[in-house]
C-alpha cells in the first residue's frame, strides 16, 4: 500500500510539527512518523499514527522505511559535524533512490537565502546535501528553513545568568518561528510542485544581537550587555568561560557564521511563508517576546554540549 507522507525526524521540534498538521488535516491513511529507535513506536502508535524505524545510521532500516512512499520529509540530521552529515545524508538519498520515492523534501537551513554561496559551516553541509541530491537524479526540492527563533540563544551565546555578551559581530538575522515553519512544510507538502528546486521559507524582520538584548532587557528586568570583541578573544572566552562546556573547535566553527551573518547571509526575506500560511509569519521580537514571557530563563539545547546539563536547566513539571 502507498504511504502519501512519510515524515522524519518525526520526535524532533520541526518534524512533529509537520506531522501534527498533517494529524489535523489529512486521513490517517496517508501519513507516517519516522525516528531513528525503535523505542519511539509506542509514542506514536498509542495516538494512532502509523510508525516506522528510519536510522540513518543504519541503510537496512531505510529500505524498509522508504518503501512505497510518495513524499518522503528529510529532516537533516542535528550534527555540527559536517563530515558524519555528510555520510548520513548520502545514506538516505541512496536509500530514497533504491525505494524509488517519488518526491523527496529535503530540509535545509536559509543562510545565503536562495544563493549558494555561503561560507557557513553549517550551511555548507545542507548545500552538500542538495548536490548529493541533485546528482542522484531523483525528484527532490530543498526547503531552506528560516533560522528558528526558538534558537537566539544559540546565536547570542546567551544564557540565564548571562550579565554581558561577548560576540565578533552584530549583524542582522531573520528568525523565523519554529512552529509556524512546521506549517508551512506541511502545507507545502500538501501543495505539492517544485519539483528539482530551491525553496526559501522565512519571516521578513531581521534583527541584530542588540535589538534582542534590549528585547531580554525589557521583558525580564535584566541588565544584559553587548561587547564585540576580536575574533580570537571571542573563541578565547567562550572556551574558557562558556557554561554549556562547547569545546574550543565549536566556537573557532561559529567563526564563519558572525562572518557570513556579517556578510548578510542570514538577512533574508521571501513571500513564500506567508502564502503557504495565508498570513504574516510570526516576526522574530513577537516570537522572542513570547519564549520569555513564558519562562524569564529560557535557554536552547544546543547551547549544552551535555544534554542532561540543558534538561537540567527545563522548568520542573509539577
Amino acid at each position: 500500500m502507498t504511504l502519501k507522507y512519510l515524515i522524519t525526524g518525526a520526535t524532533g521540534g520541526l518534524g512533529s510539527q509537520v506531522l501534527a498538521y498533517l494529524v489535523a488535516n489529512v486521513p490517517s491513511s496517508e501519513y507516517a512518523a519516522a525516528a531513528s529507535s525503535e523505542a519511539s513506536r509506542e509514542r506514536f502508535e498509542s495516538q494512532g499514527i502509523a510508525f516506522r524505524v528510519a536510522n540513518f545510521d543504519e541503510p537496512a532500516t531505510l529500505d524498509s522505511a522508504f518503501a512505497d512512499v510518495e513524499n518522503l520529509f528529510f529532516i537533516s540530521t542535528n550534527t555540527f559535524d559536517n563530515a558524519k552529515r555528510q555520510v548520513q545524508h548520502q545514506t538516505v538519498v541512496d536509500a530514497a533512490k533504491r525505494a524509488g520515492v517519488k518526491h523527496t523534501w529535503y530540509s535545509s537551513l536559509a543562510f545565503g537565502g536562495l544563493r549558494s554561496d555561503s561560507k557557513i559551516s553549517v550551511q555548507q553541509a545542507h548545500l552538500e546535501t542538495e548536490r548529493m541530491l541533485k546528482e542522484s537524479g531523483i525528484t527532490y526540492t530543498s526547503i531552506r528553513e528560516g533560522i528558528y527563533g526558538d534558537a537566539f540563544p544559540l546565536f547570542l551565546q546567551w544564557y540565564p545568568s548571562t550579565e554581558t555578551i561577548y560576540i565578533p559581530d552584530d549583524g542582522e538575522i531573520t528568525y523565523t518561528s519554529r512552529v509556524e515553519l512546521g506549517e508551512a512544510n506541511a502545507r507545502l507538502l500538501i501543495k505539492g510542485g517544485h519539483e528539482n528546486e530551491i525553496v526559501l521559507l522565512t519571516a521578513n524582520e531581521p534583527l541584530r544581537a542588540a535589538d534582542i538584548i534590549k528585547i531580554i532587557n525589557e521583558t525580564t528586568n535584566r541588565n544584559v550587555k553587548l561587547t564585540i570583541v576580536s575574533p580570537e578573544e571571542y573563541v578565547r572566552y567562550h572556551t574558557e568561560n562558556d557554561i554549556g562546556k562547547k569545546a574550543e573547535g565549536f566556537w573557532r566553527s561559529r567563526l564563519t557564521w558572525f562572518d557570513g551573518i556579517a556578510k548578510g547571509d542570514a538577512k533574508v526575506s521571501n513571500p513564500l511563508m506567508r502564502e503557504l500560511l495565508g498570513r504574516e509569519p510570526k516576526t522574530g521580537s513577537q516570537q522572542i517576546r513570547e519564549f520569555l514571557g513564558e519562562n524569564p530563563n529560557y535557554t536552547w539545547h544546543q547551547n549544552y554540549a551535555d544534554k542532561a546539563q540543558y534538561r537540567a536547566t527545563l522548568p520542573q513539571k509539577k
